[in-house]
């Protein structure tokens, strides 16, 4: 009995076993392609069609793009170097890249001012877009409007003096009607910004032009991609708040300031924003005193804030439907006033929830700067279809051109989407 328990073998491990590795197929790429692209045979199906597409389209497309000639001076010069072989001219992009950015009439030898304001907007728009910057940056957000108006169309100093004392009557309007009547601060503070800034080149002494820092530039002559960015960065820095004023105006007790913001967004949501341009071109400018010069950008920046706004005020309002009825009960137990519960419980969280639709609508309007060409402004569209394609050099390139622009516009576009998609994750928007 002693020889066999002193020769039994242990039946109980006293190590660890190695874990062996996953099967191949549950594992890496190979997993990805089984659960993505072939989790069953119909879905393989469409993932061979799908691969075989793409191949014909890269197949037409590759060969066209490394082909394509950047040193010529003309179409016909690229059908030379060519000579038959498929390939693009992308030649009209290196002859006429300035125009394409800057318009044909901005002075070459004044490219480093929007080139400057384009820098600076970058610094300024980072504190709002980045809130863990220094919150002191601000300051320099809230100026920066001023400085971009002068180095972009230069001329007197006086210029953006002026529109700055508009936006501080507006301020003072706000801070003195505000606590007791939101919406009639907002709109007066509003309305006495535009009003000085229309009509500020009256109250600028004649002459003082000629003293100038920087050469005048008209904004006739102000095109290209510039132009839409110009458009786009303002009119949504401006629709934003219009429309969270006309969101909270819709749903006011009081009933004309309710009727007024009901009429105004169901109107302007009814009416294609091609319209308001025209309005903006030939009619708006009856509207302020007659010896006053508006120019045509302000009233095309006016019309267009007013269409975005009201596409925005309903995305706002959608959000502040979807907050539960004991969120405003929490304000009125904390005795909080309506503009404190609006600034520190409602709106954030409203604003949490509209902002897939905020940048649906941002990114909307930045695309339908381009219908600013059918009123003579030319924008990059407008450059395109106008002073390059009218050219006898580059008529008849087309892809090379539209390429270009939809690669700009997608470059804007895609940023901003995938940045509302960080802010989202940030903000923890998800309501679980």
């Amino acid at each position: 009995m002693a020889d066999t328990q002193n020769n039994s073998v242990a039946f109980v491990a006293t190590e660890v076993i190695p874990e062996s590795p996953p099967p191949a197929r549950e594992t890496g790429l190979v997993k990805w392609m089984r659960e993505n692209l072939f989790s069953t045979i119909p879905n393989g199906i469409l993932t061979i069609l799908s691969l075989y597409v793409i191949y014909l389209a890269l197949a037409a497309i590759l060969p066209w793009i490394f082909n394509g000639v950047w040193t010529t001076s003309s179409l016909a010069e690229c059908r030379e170097v060519l000579q038959g072989k498929t390939g693009a001219c992308f030649s009209v992009l290196t002859e006429r890249w300035n125009q394409l950015i800057y318009g044909f009439k901005y002075p070459v030898e004044e490219y480093w001012r929007p080139n400057l304001a384009f820098v600076l907007l970058l610094v300024a728009i980072a504190p709002v877009l980045f809130f863990d910057l220094p919150r002191k940056l601000l300051m320099f957000t809230a100026v920066y409007p001023f400085v971009a108006f002068w180095l972009i169309w230069g001329g007197t100093i006086m210029a953006p003096i002026v529109a700055f004392l508009g936006v501080v009557a507006g301020g003072v309007v706000f801070q003195k009607f505000g606590k007791s009547t939101f919406a009639i601060g907002f709109f007066g503070g509003i309305l006495a910004a535009f009003v000085v800034w229309g009509i500020g080149g009256a109250l600028i002494p004649e002459g003082a032009s000629e003293n100038a820092l920087l050469p005048a530039v008209p904004s006739r002559d102000l095109g290209g991609f510039m132009l839409n960015l110009m458009l786009g960065v303002t009119c949504v820095s401006l629709s934003i708040p219009l429309g969270i004023a006309l969101a909270l105006g819709r749903q006011s007790d009081m009933p004309l300031i309710k009727g007024i913001c009901v009429v105004f967004i169901e109107f302007v949501r009814g009416v294609p924003l091609i319209t308001l341009l025209f309005v903006a071109s030939v009619m708006l400018a009856y509207f302020f005193p007659p010896d006053s010069t508006v120019d045509l950008f302000l009233r095309v920046v006016i019309m267009i804030t007013m269409f975005s706004a009201a596409y925005i005020a309903e995305v706002i309002r959608g959000g502040l439907a979807a907050l539960p009825k004991g969120q405003y009960e929490a304000a009125d137990s904390l005795g909080l006033d309506y503009p404190q519960a609006m600034r520190l419980i409602i709106l954030p969280q409203a604003l949490k929830i509209s902002i897939p639709g905020i940048v649906n609508v941002a990114v909307g309007l930045f695309k339908d700067t381009t219908l600013v060409s059918v009123i003579s402004m030319f924008d990059l569209v407008g450059m395109i279809r106008g002073p390059v394609l009218a050219s006898t050099e580059w008529n008849g390139v087309y892809w090379e051109l539209l390429g270009f622009a939809a690669f700009l516009f997608f470059v804007v576009c895609y940023g901003i989407s995938q940045y509302s998609q960080w802010l989202e994750r940030r903000l923890a928007t998800g309501h679980k």
